[in-house]
Order: C-alpha cells, then structure tokens, then sequence
C-alpha cells in the first residue's frame, strides 16, 4: 500500500506500556500509520494541530489537559477514539463526537471493531463522527445524545425528549422510548438545548415546553409543571415568578 493511501494515526496516552501495547496492535493494520504519541493533554494537542493526523487514540485521564477538553479544543478535527480505563467515560466520549471507545484493557479483536468504524467513516464523504464533533462543539443547540443502553451506545433525538432530571451526577432523559441515564451535569446539558423549548423549571427539571399539557397552582405559593407523561414536577419560586401568566 503506498503511503499516501495510509491513515495516518496519534497515540495519545501517559503509560508508555499502553502506547507500546496499541503501537503493537496497530502494526497488524497494513492501511494505517502511525506517525507519533503523546503523553499528556498539552503536548497532545499541540501534536494534533501541528501533525494533523486523520486519526487520534486518545486516552481520557491525561496529565496536564484531560482527553476530552484536548478534543474540545482542537483546531483541526481528526477522527477520535478515546481509550479509558472508565466505563463512565464512555458516554461522555460519544457525547463529545468521539467515533468509538475503546475499554482498557481492549485486545486485538476489539480494536480491530473500532478500525472497520475508522475505516467506514473515513471512506464517507461526510463522516458521521465529525458531524457530531462539530454539532457538540459548536454554539448552537444540539439534536442528538448519545447514551448508554446496556453495552451499546444509543442515539435519542432531543427533540422527542419529554423531560431531563438531575440524579446524582446523572441526568435522566426521559422520552417515550423510556428512561436513560447521562454521566453528564444538568447545567452542562442547559447550555446546550434550544431555549425557546427546553426550560429550567427547577434545579432538578428541565422540560420540553411541548410536552407541558398545563403549569398549575397547588396553593398559593406552589406551582408544578404537569408533565404529558403524567409527571408532576416542583417549579422553582424564582421560575414560578416568569412562569406565572402561563398558571391555570
């Protein structure tokens, strides 16, 4: 294969036995060439904006910049599979656009299921991972999330969301197709909504606007949100205030 026909590929991880062990794995991958590594979150992203490699491993719990604010930050956007030895990571990763995860330790047969995902996505004129870097990335309002179901990855369109709810340090998305669970903080997800239907009713709640069938009173200094799931939800005394024209 000629060069020029390779992927050309980023290790980035801060245990040398790791970049070693994935080197290694990638040397039976004839299509892809490596081209270096890093070792912590700044030299990682100055590699991929100097390099600009077409594919980046990336390890989360980096030195210095963690994976995921690496791939926040950078100017060009390559292809990302984030390797974690954290399960909980996983969800972030594809939240943030990431391709695929790879599981520390992962073996030969799991990563070769991540290269045929490379390899996909690579040959398409508009790779479905960049769109999601750059839907996650940019200002606007997002359209998807990405959410774990068991050992897969799910799509949810935001917009057939009824309600998302603050549980712990998850966000449960509540829709018709049930109920799943984000590693992900309520304040972090608000930014990203469309605010004209999605609101802030209360620290815990926020609520499609189209799926609110009546704000009610239940006394005189009480308001809930009558979800059409058949959710009643507190609203908050300072959103009551804006909310209050909208009480029946």
């Amino acid at each position: 294969m000629n060069e020029a026909d390779r992927i050309s590929a980023l290790i980035v991880d801060d245990e040398p036995i790791a970049r070693a062990g994935l080197r290694h794995l990638l040397a039976d991958a004839p299509w892809i060439q490596c081209i270096g590594e890093a070792a912590n979150g700044p030299a990682a992203l100055a590699a991929i904006d100097s390099q600009r490699p077409d594919l980046v491993f990336l390890d989360i719990q980096l030195p210095g910049l963690l994976g995921t604010d690496v791939m926040a930050r950078l100017q060009h956007r390559p292809v990302v599979v984030f390797t974690t030895a954290f399960a909980e990571h996983a969800v972030t990763a594809f939240e943030l656009g990431a391709l695929d995860y790879l599981l520390k330790p992962f073996g030969a047969e799991r990563l070769t299921a991540a290269l045929e995902r490379v390899r996909a996505a690579l040959g398409e004129p508009a790779p479905p991972a960049l769109e999601r870097f750059g839907e996650a990335m940019s200002p606007g309002p997002i359209s998807r999330l990405f959410v774990r179901n068991g050992r897969v990855i799910v799509p949810v369109a935001v917009a057939g969301v009824t309600r998302f709810e603050a549980i712990g340090d998850y966000v449960a998305v509540h829709a018709a197709s049930g109920m799943q669970l984000l590693h992900l903080s309520l304040n972090k997800l608000e930014t990203r909504l469309d605010p004209l239907r999605f609101v802030r009713i209360h620290r815990s709640h926020i609520v499609n606007l189209d799926q609110v069938k009546a704000f009610r009173r239940q006394d005189a200094s009480t308001l809930v949100a009558v979800m059409a799931d058949g959710a009643i939800l507190p609203v908050s005394r300072s959103k009551a205030q804006v909310l209050r024209h909208l009480a029946v």
